[in-house]
C-alpha cells in the first residue's frame, strides 16, 4: 500500500490508479505529450512541425533526437551519483512498419552533425592526397552506418570520445547475437554490452595490428519492422542482456493529412543551433585538454529524488516476472544517463553545462525513463501474450524431464489439461537428453 504522508501524495496515488486503468498507448501518449511541454522549445517545435508538416511520428522524432544529444555529448560529460559513474550513451531502437517514416525522423535529428561528418571526410581525403605517410592521419567521424562489428570497433578506436551506430534492421545484428555458431554475433553481443558500461574494449587480432579502447561510448540508433518483434523474446534473445538495454519505441501518433507546409528554417536553425553548440564545447575540451569528462553534480534535492526513484524501482521489482525483472534493473542504469541528456538538452541554448543538476531534470528524465517502460510493456503486450502459454509451459516441463517428474505433476501445478501437457511433453522429450537416476 502507498503511504501517504501529504496531499501530494494523495494526487500521486489518483494518478497512478487512473494511469493503471488506461490502455498502455494511451499510458504511452500521455507521457510523450508531458515530455514535449517540458523539453526546450527548440526542441518540442520540431517535433511539433515535423508531425504536422513532414508526417513523421512525434515519438520516432524524440527518440532519434535523443540519439544525436547522446553521440554528441560524448564521453565529455559524467556524473557521479549513488556510488556509480555513467555518461549518457544510450541504444534506442524504432518500431513499426514499412512506410513509417522512420528513416526520416533519424535523417532529421541526425543532419547536423552528419554536416560535420561530411567535412571531416573531405579534410580526410584531402590529408591523405597531400601526405607522404599516412600515419597518424585519421577520419573523424560520428557515425557509422549499417557497418560489420570489426568496422565499428575499428572506427570507435580512432574516435574514441563516442561513436554512433545507424543500423536499419537492428533484427538482423539480434539473429546473429542468438546464433552460438556466429562468431560475428558473440562480438557484437560483447561490443554493445561493454560498451553500454563504457568498459574497455581489446581487439587482438592474429595477423594485423591489435589495439585497445581504454573507454567505450557506442550510441545506437537502430530500426525493426514490427512483424520481427516476437522474435525478440525468442532463441535465448533475452538472456543476451542487450535486449533490455534498448529503449524501444512504439508508433504513437499518426498524422494522415497531407500539408504544402516545410518545417520553418528558423526552427530547424533554432534545433540545430542547440545541437552543435554541445558539440562544439565537446570539441573545444577535446583538443585542449584530451579525454577528461566535465562532471555534472545534482542539487541535494535532485540527488534525493533520484534515489527515491531508484529506490522505488529496486521495490517494484520483487513483483515483477522475468522480463519486466531484467528491464527494471536496466532502468536503474538508464535513468542516470537520462538524466544528464535532460541536463544537456536544457542547457544548450546558453553553454552554461556545469551548473547544477535540479530536481525538475530528474523529474523530466524519470518521466522518459518511464515512456520507455511503457513501450517496452507496449511490446510485450502485442506480442507476448500468444506465445506465453507454450513459453511458460515449456520451460516448467523442461524442469519436470530434468528432475524426473511426471506429466501428472505438470497438470497439477500449471493447470494446463492433461492433453495438452502430453503434446509439449512429447515434443520437448525428443529434443532433450534423459536423465539418470
Amino acid at each position: 500500500m502507498m503511504e501517504i504522508n501529504n496531499i501530494n501524495d494523495v494526487q500521486i496515488g489518483i494518478e497512478n490508479a487512473k494511469q493503471d486503468a488506461m490502455p498502455l498507448k494511451e499510458v504511452a501518449l500521455t507521457q510523450l505529450t508531458q515530455i514535449l511541454k517540458l523539453l526546450p522549445i527548440n526542441m518540442s517545435n520540431i517535433v511539433e512541425e515535423a508531425f504536422d508538416y513532414q508526417r513523421i511520428p512525434k515519438e520516432y522524432l524524440l527518440s532519434s533526437i535523443l540519439f544525436a544529444y547522446s553521440n554528441a555529448a560524448g564521453l565529455a560529460f559524467k556524473m557521479n551519483a549513488l556510488g556509480f559513474t555513467n555518461y549518457a550513451n544510450l541504444f534506442f531502437t524504432i518500431i513499426g512498419s514499412r512506410g513509417d517514416v522512420k528513416s526520416l525522423a533519424i535523417d532529421l535529428a541526425t543532419d547536423p552533425l552528419n554536416d560535420y561528418d561530411s567535412k571531416s571526410y573531405t579534410e580526410y581525403e584531402k590529408l591523405k592526397s597531400e601526405a607522404e605517410n599516412l600515419d597518424g592521419i585519421n577520419r573523424k567521424q560520428l557515425f557509422i552506418q549499417d557497418s560489420t562489428v570489426e568496422a565499428a570497433m575499428f572506427t570507435h578506436s580512432k574516435n574514441k570520445l563516442s561513436l554512433g551506430l545507424l543500423v536499419d534492421e537492428l533484427f538482423g545484428i539480434i539473429q546473429r547475437m542468438s546464433n552460438k555458431n556466429s562468431n560475428e554475433g558473440a562480438v557484437w553481443r560483447s561490443f554493445f554490452l561493454q560498451g553500454y558500461n563504457n568498459k574497455y574494449i581489446e581487439v587482438t587480432r592474429k595477423t594485423t595490428d591489435c589495439y585497445r579502447i581504454d573507454k567505450s561510448y557506442p550510441t545506437l540508433m537502430g530500426s525493426m519492422q514490427k512483424e520481427f518483434i516476437p522474435q525478440l523474446f525468442a532463441n535465448g534473445n533475452l538472456e543476451s542482456g542487450f535486449i533490455d538495454r534498448i529503449l524501444f519505441t512504439t508508433k504513437l501518433t499518426q498524422n494522415n493529412i497531407m500539408s504544402a507546409q516545410n518545417i520553418s528554417p528558423v526552427v530547424l536553425e533554432n534545433y540545430s543551433e542547440g545541437l552543435i553548440n554541445l558539440y562544439k564545447y565537446r570539441l573545444v575540451n577535446e583538443e585542449q585538454i584530451g579525454i577528461i569528462s566535465t562532471e555534472l553534480k545534482l542539487t541535494d534535492s535532485a540527488h534525493l529524488k533520484l534515489m527515491e526513484y531508484v529506490q522505488n524501482l529496486i521495490n517494484k521489482q520483487q513483483n515483477l516476472g522475468n522480463i519486466l525483472f531484467q528491464y527494471n534493473a536496466k532502468m536503474q542504469i538508464s535513468i542516470h544517463k537520462i538524466i544528464i541528456l535532460a541536463h544537456l538538452i536544457n542547457h544548450t541554448e546558453n553553454d552554461d553545462y556545469n551548473t547544477l543538476i535540479t530536481v525538475e531534470t530528474v523529474e523530466l528524465a524519470i518521466l522518459i525513463n518511464e515512456f520507455y517502460l511503457t513501450n517496452f510493456k507496449i511490446i510485450i503486450e502485442e506480442n507476448l501474450s500468444k506465445q506465453t502459454m507454450k513459453i511458460e509451459l515449456d520451460d516448467i516441463i523442461k524442469y519436470a524431464i530434468k528432475n524426473n517428474k511426471t506429466q501428472k505433476e505438470v497438470v497439477a501445478i500449471s493447470n494446463y489439461n492433461k492433453s495438452t501437457v502430453s503434446r509439449h511433453w512429447n515434443k520437448i522429450a525428443q529434443h532433450q537428453p534423459a536423465t539418470r537416476n
